[in-house]
């Protein structure tokens, strides 16, 4: 073997992606075997994206596909093509944090804080199919998420309050269109 040779190179073909992540087009060539939450993580810069198990047990990456919470960790890039991702970070405005972030931070849900990113999303895909949740209803939205800090009823109690609160946004803001007509 010569010392002169070049080490071989890796050519992977790649598929150019065009989705829309937080409200944001991004286009991008990616592999077919590039898994989303390393595609958002490593590509967009989306940390609060958790990578946890690896194995879709832990629900730390979950994220929202055009409004469904998914496992980023089970789902390759090529799949969000054409779609809509919501991370952690799309939820917060101008910053001001979203009334679940707010919940979270006030019921003191977090603990160590890596599960919390995904129960968030797990929480808006919850609130967003059942604005007035009950406990089983917590239970079952938030059933393929781990807290491996066992600060559930934290988290539901946070669930708990988000659903009041963005009832009361909701009913305030009613009150207002209704004031203004």
């Amino acid at each position: 073997m010569s010392t002169d040779d070049a080490p071989p190179t890796l050519d992977y073909p790649t598929e150019e992606i065009t989705l829309s992540v937080n409200g944001e087009e991004v286009t991008a060539d990616v592999e077919p075997r590039h898994k989303l939450s390393d595609f958002l993580r490593d590509s967009q810069g989306l940390r609060g994206v958790r990578v946890g198990c690896e194995h879709g047990v832990c629900g730390a990456c979950t994220v929202l596909l055009d409004g469904d919470a998914i496992k980023s960790c089970l789902t390759y890039a090529v799949q969000a093509d054409g779609r809509e991702v919501e991370t952690v970070e799309g939820l917060a405005e101008d910053g001001t944090l979203h009334p679940i972030q707010e919940s979270f931070h006030e019921e003191h849900a977090l603990q160590c804080g890596f599960c919390t990113s995904g129960f968030v999303m797990a929480t808006k895909e919850l609130l967003d199919d059942e604005p007035d949740p009950d406990e089983e209803d917590i239970e079952r939205g938030l059933a393929d998420n781990i807290c491996r800090c066992t600060g559930y009823q934290n988290i539901y109690d946070a669930v708990l309050r988000a659903a009041d609160r963005m009832d009361g946004e909701e009913a305030e803001g009613d009150a207002g269109a209704e004031a203004e007509k």
